[in-house]
């Protein structure tokens, strides 16, 4: 499944990422970062929607951090930088002001939901340890942080991480924690597609 260019509720996974940030009025401009494979369909699909905000279309890395990187140095001059997953269609403009407003607080904020199920840690197939589930909670984007604090991350950057506020606390900032949304999920098999049809028809 390709994440950006599948429809959903008949219009792009894409189109329905950019429309929200282009929608809130939290965001001033906006940076795609694309595969090499998308990256023309993604040009032509912007001037077909018009975004204003959005001031550069570009090809991403190899990993997730490199493509974040490329579009922080697109970036010049902003006081905050959010960063969102396009596999996240069902993101909010409510979810994206909670995220600045929890940022100011610490300069980093995330979004993310409480765990439901219990966690186990495991080794070979066997547990040692079962996590305290009210501790846990699961991860989800935007993610919000003072530009100087997130180039910081950046600039420190060496181990391979799955999110970017990975990198701010290696740099030892505080990140805060802000509500996200259940329904705010993660497209990755064709039956997370199916799922958010039924979410955006609820």
């Amino acid at each position: 499944m390709d994440k950006v260019t599948s429809s959903l509720g008949g219009k792009s996974i894409l189109a329905r990422v950019v429309d929200t940030f282009q929608s809130s009025s939290s965001i001033d401009r906006i940076v795609i970062v694309m595969s090499s494979l998308n990256l023309k369909w993604g040009r032509r699909l912007a001037a077909q929607c018009r975004w204003s905000k959005v001031i550069d279309i570009c090809n991403g890395g190899k990993r997730r951090q490199d493509s974040v990187a490329v579009g922080l140095n697109k970036l010049a001059g902003c006081s905050w930088v959010v960063i969102h997953d396009g596999a996240r269609p069902l993101v909010t403009e409510a979810i994206i002001s909670r995220g600045i407003a929890a940022a100011v607080e610490t300069g980093a904020a995330i979004a993310a939901v409480p765990v439901w199920d219990t966690i186990k840690l495991a080794e070979n197939n066997l547990v040692y340890e079962t996590l305290p589930r009210d501790k846990l909670w699961a991860i989800q984007t935007p993610q919000v942080f003072r530009e100087e604090i997130i180039r910081r991350a950046y600039r420190n950057a060496s181990d391979e991480v799955t999110d970017d506020s990975s990198l701010v606390e290696l740099i030892g900032c505080p990140v805060k924690i802000y509500s996200g949304s259940y329904d705010n999920i993660k497209l990755t098999t064709p039956q997370d597609l199916i799922l958010a049809e039924i979410l955006l028809d609820k």
